[in-house]
């Protein structure tokens, strides 16, 4: 049995998280899809709705996947679950150079290998940032993130406007 780890930020979750996702839980018998809570970022959503958003998106349509969060080392959690890979997608080649020095820490920290998983051409191009740039100045993300996310998106910007 190999148990894998699929963690990010995930705020919000866009549909190249989910195709990683999906793709990744086809090679693994378990996959933790964790939201990881960084004490030095500001997020949009909260720890909870961001878990709630991807198990939502998913729509139980992985029976392999349980989605978590950790606000400790990715490590620790994958200590905890008895993972040893960490799965990573990649966007272009920036991505690939920012991952592999993480990649190596959490081999030394852990022996946890890291599999990079290319993100679908027709997705590269999305990342949460962009997504919540392109809806802060009013474009559509239809198609960039899933449809419970919009909504949420919408509101939480017009909090953000009267707030």
């Amino acid at each position: 049995m190999t148990i894998a780890v699929c963690p990010g930020s995930f705020d919000p979750v866009t549909a190249g998280h989910l195709d990683v996702i999906r793709r990744c839980s086809r090679f693994f018998t378990q996959v933790h899809v964790v939201v990881a809570v960084n004490a030095a970022k500001t997020p949009m959503f909260s720890e909870h709705t961001r878990v709630d958003i991807i198990r939502q998106a998913l729509g139980g349509t992985c029976d392999n996947v349980t989605v978590a969060s950790t606000d400790g080392l990715i490590t620790d959690y994958c200590k905890k679950v008895g993972a040893t890979v960490i799965v990573k997608g990649l966007r272009q080649n920036g991505d690939y150079e920012a991952e592999l020095g993480m990649a190596l820490v959490n081999r030394k920290l852990a022996g946890v290998e890291t599999l990079f998983l290319p993100a679908d051409p027709v997705l590269e191009h999305i990342s949460s940032s962009v997504v919540k740039d392109v809806a802060r100045h009013g474009g559509d993300v239809t198609g960039m993130v899933p449809d419970c996310v919009i909504p949420l998106l919408e509101r939480t910007l017009h909090e953000e406007e009267q707030g």
